[in-house]
C-alpha cells in the first residue's frame, strides 16, 4: 500500500510546485531542477536506520511509474529553448515540438484539475508560437517567390528578413506538406472542399451501409492507385463492412459515424498500448509517404471532428512507445509527428497561410 501511496503524495507535491512556477518565465527553469532531483536520489543500501532506508527505497520505485515519466516529459516541454535533437538522441526530447501530444503524455491517472490546467495552458502556449512561427516562415517564403518572380522590374533589391524554418523538416518537404493540407488534393478541391461535399451528401443517406460504402470511396480517393490494388483498399473495405454491421440498415446517426472514424484511426495507425501494433501506417507511409498518409487521416477529422482528440491519442501511443528509441532507429516516426503538427496547425491551429494563394 505505501509505494502506491507514495507515488501518489510525491506526484501531488511536485505538482504543486509546478501549478505556481509554470506562470513565469523566470521560475519555469526550477521544473527541470527539481525533477532533475531524482537522479540523486542516495542509494538505500548507503543508510542503516530504518526509516530513512525505506524513503529511499520508496523514492527508488517511484522513478519507475507513469507518474515519474510523465514528470520527466514536463520537465522537457517546459525547456523555453526549442528541441532539435539529432538523429542519436532519444525520441522522447521532442516532445516539447507537439503540443496535440500533451494532454495524453503529461496527465496520468492522479492528475488534480490545477494540474491539468497547467498543462492546457502550457499546449495552448506552445501551440499558439507554432502557429505564428508556421504563418511567419510561409509569409517569407511567400515574398520570396514574389520578390524571385519580379526581380527584373524591382529596383532597388529589397532585403527581406530571413524566418527560419520551424519544422524538423527539409524546406522541400515542408512545402510538399503545406501544399498537400492548405492546396488542392482533388482537381479543383481542398481537403476541406472534399469533406464539406461528403458531409452534405451523407446527411441524405438513407442507410449505414450506405455510408460506409461512399466512405471508403471517399477514403481511396487520396490512395494511390497501384498501391490501393495491391491488398490496402480490400483490407480497408472488409474493415469498413464489418464495422457495426447490426446497424447496416439503420440511418445514420453522430453515434455511429464517431464510432466508424475511431475504429478506422485504430486500423489505420495503432489500436491501444496493450496491442501496439501499427504494420499498416508503416506501410502506408513507406508506400504513399508520410504527407498521404497524414493527409489520409485528417480527411477523416475533417468529417468528424470529435474524433481529433482520438487521433491525437493514437500519435501519444506510437510517441510513448518509441519515445526510449533513437530518431535514427525509427525514422518514419518524426516526420509523421511534424507533419500531424502541421496539419492540426492548418485545419484547427491559428496559423494563417492564406498569403499560399498567391503563388499556388
Amino acid at each position: 500500500r505505501a509505494p502506491t501511496e507514495f507515488r501518489f503524495v510525491v506526484n501531488r507535491c511536485c505538482h504543486i510546485l509546478i501549478n505556481h512556477w509554470h506562470l513565469k518565465p523566470n521560475t519555469r527553469r526550477a521544473v527541470q531542477e527539481l525533477v532533475a532531483l531524482f537522479d540523486h536520489v542516495p542509494s538505500p543500501l548507503r543508510v542503516h536506520s530504518r526509516a530513512p532506508r525505506r524513503l529511499r527505497q520508496l523514492m527508488q520505485m517511484f522513478k519507475r511509474t507513469e507518474q515519474y515519466l510523465t514528470l520527466q516529459r514536463l520537465s522537457i516541454v517546459m525547456n523555453d529553448t526549442p528541441q532539435y535533437s539529432n538523429g542519436s538522441k532519444p525520441v522522447a526530447n521532442l516532445i516539447q515540438r507537439y503540443p496535440y501530444l500533451y494532454e495524453h503524455c503529461l496527465l496520468s491517472e492522479d492528475s488534480s484539475q490545477e494540474y491539468q490546467q497547467t498543462v492546457r495552458q502550457v499546449q495552448a502556449m506552445v501551440q499558439r508560437r507554432f502557429d505564428c512561427d508556421l504563418s511567419k516562415y510561409v509569409t517569407y517564403q511567400v515574398r520570396c517567390a514574389n520578390l524571385r518572380r519580379n526581380r527584373a522590374i524591382t529596383s532597388p533589391r529589397r532585403i527581406i528578413q530571413p524566418v527560419s524554418n520551424p519544422t524538423l523538416l527539409t524546406e522541400r518537404e515542408l512545402a510538399s506538406a503545406l501544399k498537400q493540407f492548405f492546396g488542392k488534393v482533388q482537381g479543383s478541391y481542398t481537403y476541406q472542399d472534399v469533406a464539406r461535399s461528403f458531409h452534405t451528401h451523407s446527411q441524405h443517406t438513407a442507410c449505414f451501409k450506405d455510408f460506409k460504402e461512399d466512405l471508403y470511396e471517399y477514403l481511396i480517393a487520396s490512395i494511390d492507385p497501384a498501391y490501393g490494388k495491391q491488398q490496402f483498399n480490400k483490407r480497408l473495405y472488409t474493415h469498413l463492412q464489418n464495422t457495426l454491421p447490426e446497424w447496416d440498415y439503420q440511418t445514420p446517426n453522430e453515434f455511429m459515424v464517431v464510432r466508424t472514424c475511431t475504429q478506422l484511426l485504430n486500423f489505420l495507425v495503432v489500436e491501444s498500448p496493450k496491442r501496439p501494433n501499427h504494420y499498416t501506417f508503416v506501410d502506408l507511409i513507406t508506400n504513399l509517404g508520410t504527407t498521404i498518409t497524414t493527409g489520409l487521416l485528417i480527411k477523416i477529422v475533417l468529417i468528424c471532428r470529435k474524433v481529433k482528440p482520438y487521433l491525437e491519442k493514437r500519435f501519444s501511443i506510437l510517441f510513448n512507445h518509441y519515445e526510449s528509441e533513437t530518431r535514427n532507429s525509427v525514422p518514419w516516426l518524426v516526420p509523421s509527428l511534424e507533419n500531424l503538427n502541421i496539419a492540426l496547425s492548418v485545419h484547427f491551429g491559428s496559423a494563417d497561410i492564406s498569403c499560399l494563394n498567391q503563388i499556388m
